[in-house]
């Protein structure tokens, strides 16, 4: 091997080592090679895309992330997708008091079967609700309690069996795939057997189409 393509593949194995995200979808096998070697040329500045493809595809695989990735798939394969369009989310200051105020507002939301989560984050709450009910939470909160208000997102939910709490993983395969698409991830979480996304409203379909691909 040329001198020059040992080098850019050290590169390129050092770039993916340092994002685990993008190298478990490389492990997978379902990473896009041409749309992920023009990503890495450009943050490396490598001009030789084909050789950086090469690259990808002889990045290493262990026999641990071998078993792994078989585990992920059977999962996978059990998943379903689940979208929901008009999508806020309100991010409030730190505190008991916002909490408190919140109380009434979410156990209306919650029993109309409304879209409503809270997630405590070091420096506030943020409140992931249908756009409709924006005015509702806002209006529960002091205006200096609020900090950001968002609109117009999608929610992306992979619904997987009860297996997944066993099976590490998932969530790194499905941010990577998104991810190598360039599709911007604004929330997510896990929790249970649902994997979370909420993404900016064009999105949605380009992210409809690389997941489903993934869950085959």
């Amino acid at each position: 091997m040329p001198e020059a393509e040992i080098s850019v593949a050290k590169q390129v194995r050092d770039y993916l080592d340092g994002e685990p995200a993008l190298a478990e979808a490389v492990r997978q096998g379902i990473a896009n090679h041409s749309a992920l070697a023009r990503r890495i040329s450009a943050d490396l500045g490598i001009d030789a895309t084909d050789a950086v493809i090469a690259a990808v595809r002889r990045y290493p695989r262990s026999r641990g992330a071998v078993a792994r990735a078989a585990a992920i798939r059977r999962v996978v394969r059990k998943s379903r997708v689940e979208t929901r369009t008009k999508v806020a989310t309100i991010t409030a200051s730190l505190g008991g008091e916002v909490l408190q105020r919140l109380g009434d507002v979410v156990e209306e939301l919650l029993d109309e079967n409304s879209l409503c989560r809270l997630i405590q984050v070091s420096r506030g709450t943020v409140i992931i609700v249908d756009e409709d009910s924006v005015p509702r939470v806002v209006k529960a909160l002091r205006d200096d309690q609020v900090v950001r208000i968002r609109k117009d997102l999608v929610e992306v939910a992979v619904t997987s069996p009860e297996s997944i709490e066993e099976t590490p993983g998932l969530l790194s395969l499905l941010t990577a795939v998104l991810s190598a698409q360039e599709i911007n991830i604004v929330e997510a979480l896990s929790c249970y057997t649902d994997t979370i996304f909420l993404l900016d409203r064009e999105h949605l379909t380009p992210a409809l189409a690389v997941l489903s691909k993934a869950l085959e």
